[in-house]
Formats: C-alpha cells, structure tokens, sequence
C-alpha cells in the first residue's frame, strides 16, 4: 500500500449480507480485482491489499537484555504479526507481536513498537516496549509472553492496551496503561474482580474496546448508557463491561436464558457467560470467531470486524483446514449484545504465499484499524509470521 496506490495488484473478496452485487474490473498489473459491493451500507468496505509493499513488517534483528533470562534476546528474530494501531499526530504507531526462538510454546513473545510517517514504511524501536519481566504479571506472562496487543485513548488521552498473557498453559486477558506508547504500567488480569474473581483463572483473550474512530485519526473509548464495552474471546465472542477501562465485567446471561449454540471447548468451563456472536455450521466461522480491531461506534450501530477459523468438514468446504477469513458485523448501540447485521460471508481470506505458508498456514488476521490520510488503514498477520496492510 505504499505510495497510495501506484504498481497495485490486488485481490480482494467481499461478500456482504443479503442482496450483493459483484463486478470484475481490471487491475493494475493487467489481473483481475473482485470487488462487491455493500448494498446494505452498514460494512466498512473494501479494502485492498497493498502488494506493492507487502508485508510492511517482518522479523527484525533486535536484541534487548532479557530481565528473565538476565542475558541478551534476539526478541523479534523468529516471527512478527497481530498488530494494534494508534494515529498520533503525523504518524502511524504499530504495537505488534513478535516471538523469539528461545522461549516455549514456540517463542516468547514480546510486543513492539514501530512507526510510520505513511502507513506503509515503518522505523521499529530497538527494543520491546512490553515483555514479561520479574514483576506480579510474571506468573501469567512467562513464558509464553505478551500477545496480541490492541489499544485505544481514554478521553484525556491515555493509551489503554489490552493483551493475552501467555502462560504456556491459558491465554488471560491483562491490560496496560501508558501515556506515551512507550512506557506501560500494567494492570493485570483484566476480569481479576469481576464475581469474586471467576473468571481469573479462565481462558479469556482478544480483548475490543469500543470506541470513536474521529477523523484525526483517534480512537476513543467511548460510554454507552455510562458504561465502557467490550467484546473479546477466541471461540465465541463475549462482552465485558467496565467502569475505568482497566476493571471489567464479563456480562452473564439473565435467568433462563438459552445458548445460541451448543458449548463446547473452552466455552464449556464458562456456562454462565452470555455468547454475543456464536460460530455457524456450513460457514467459513464455524470452528471459532475472534475479535478484530477495537469495536468502533457508527451512527448505524456497533461495528465490529471479527476473524474466524474454518473446519471444511462442517464449514465452508471451499476453503482449506484451519483457514482464517475476517468478516464483519453490526451490533445494537443501544443494546451492544444484540445483532443488527452479519455479514454472510467473509471479505478477506489468505491468498498471497506469505499468508498461505508461515508459523501457521492459511492465516489473514485481522487486529489493527486507523484513520489515516483520508483513507482507511487494517494492519493484519500473516500466517502468524508477517504483517500486512489493506486500504480503503
């Protein structure tokens, strides 16, 4: 997606809910790009991968003392992917994963911090900026690490980031706080108070604040009837309520209330929780849905772009075995557990070979969103190795 459009050989497939109409055009490079429209309105599309200049990110050459290991760590030298994205001023901040090839399960990961005068070319800093450490977190963060970072600004300008803390047993939802994207202070696990502590020692991650995407590119946590949302998980996707942005809720289902599907996995340790947006037989997000990006407040409702894992046997079988497809969906502003609208399809899928073949094969995920230059930037890994952007 460099220099805005130029030598630009895309493919990209959306399909949206109900009534679409597709048309080919033709691209730059003389190949075909599929592009259908949005006859609902609702859905934040297309978007377009920028060949010319993926993936904007790759593993890097970084070394920093690891305060764990006491000895040096080539900290981002085996994988790079799932960023978050903050607009400050001028400049695109990137917060991403990045795995070494020391630690187990497969890496330690630590998150990292790079920026950007165009969205596209990025300068990394030579050192993480959140890692596991000798502190209270280390017990939920060693040594699987920090994951999967996504950040918003409170309304006096603090970045709030919500992570996965790894223990190389259970994913745990931690927050952080910072107020220049260099220097966080944790928090800890995100549902440490909420009933007693119930859901601390549950499997919780992937953490979607919603908020206001405002044109200088901010994005805003933003109350609804006085309350902050959040949707989060990694089978189903489940909301949260929070008074400060650090302490939340998951929110239970009322008295007598049914499942939309059957439990299964790790929704089954959680039976009390109340499923937002559930998995679907015959689909591309039949084997697990995942939050994307923070949730962004729209005057039609709740947007959320969302990923998906597929099982051909009892989804779409067009697609290969655990292949990761995004897809959006429109939630009630009003009553933020509530679908408006879903879209019947997904919108990106895995088809460059550096999304196809990586750390984990057939991978588009979907994790950071901006408002930059007048147009529409989403930052993604792939196949849990590299990073790539799409323009809208």
């Amino acid at each position: 997606m460099r220099k805005y459009f130029f030598c630009l050989i895309i493919t990209i497939v959306c399909t949206v809910w109900g009534c679409n109409t597709a048309s080919e055009q033709s691209g730059a490079g003389g190949g075909k790009d599929i592009i259908v429209s949005d006859s609902t309105g609702w859905a934040l599309l297309p978007f377009v991968k920028v060949d010319s200049v993926n993936p904007v990110l790759q593993p890097g050459v970084g070394v920093f003392a690891d305060p764990i290991r006491k000895k040096k760590i080539a900290w981002e030298e085996k994988d790079v992917f799932n960023p978050a994205i903050v607009v400050k001023g001028d400049r695109i901040y990137m917060l991403y994963r990045a795995q070494d090839k020391v630690g187990q399960p497969g890496g330690t990961s630590r998150i990292g911090l790079a920026e950007s005068e165009d969205g596209f070319h990025f300068t990394r800093s030579a050192e993480p900026v959140l890692y596991p450490a000798e502190d209270a977190y280390k017990k939920y963060e060693w040594e699987g690490g920090c994951e999967d970072p996504r950040v918003v600004e409170d309304d006096k300008g603090a970045y709030y980031m919500t992570y996965t803390a790894y223990d190389g047993d259970k994913a745990r939802l931690l927050v952080a706080v910072s107020n220049d994207l260099r220097h966080w202070v944790k928090q800890g696990p995100a549902f440490a108070k909420a009933y007693g502590g119930k859901y601390l020692d549950k499997w919780s991650k992937s953490g979607s604040i919603v908020s206001t995407y405002g044109n200088d590119g901010r994005i805003v946590a933003t109350r609804i009837k006085g309350k902050y949302w959040m949707y989060w998980g990694d089978q189903n996707i489940w909301a949260a309520t929070s008074d400060d942005l650090v302490n939340w809720t998951p929110v239970e289902k009322a008295s007598g209330e049914a499942d939309p599907i059957a439990l299964r996995g790790q929704a089954l340790a959680m039976p009390d929780l109340k499923i937002v947006i559930p998995t679907r037989q015959k689909k591309f997000d039949c084997d697990l849905v995942e939050s994307g990006p923070p949730a962004m407040l729209t005057d039609k409702g709740i947007l959320l772009i969302y990923n998906s894992r597929n099982i051909p046997a009892i989804g779409d079988t067009s697609l290969p075995e655990g292949t990761y497809t995004a897809s959006q969906v429109l939630l009630d502003k009003d009553e933020p557990t509530r679908i408006v609208h879903r879209m019947d399809d997904y919108f990106m899928k895995p088809d460059k070979p550096y999304e196809i073949t990586g750390q984990v094969n057939e991978v588009c995920f979907l994790e950071g969103l901006a408002r930059f230059k007048e147009k529409w930037f989403l930052y993604y890994g792939t196949a849990d190795s590299k990073i790539a952007v799409a323009v809208k």
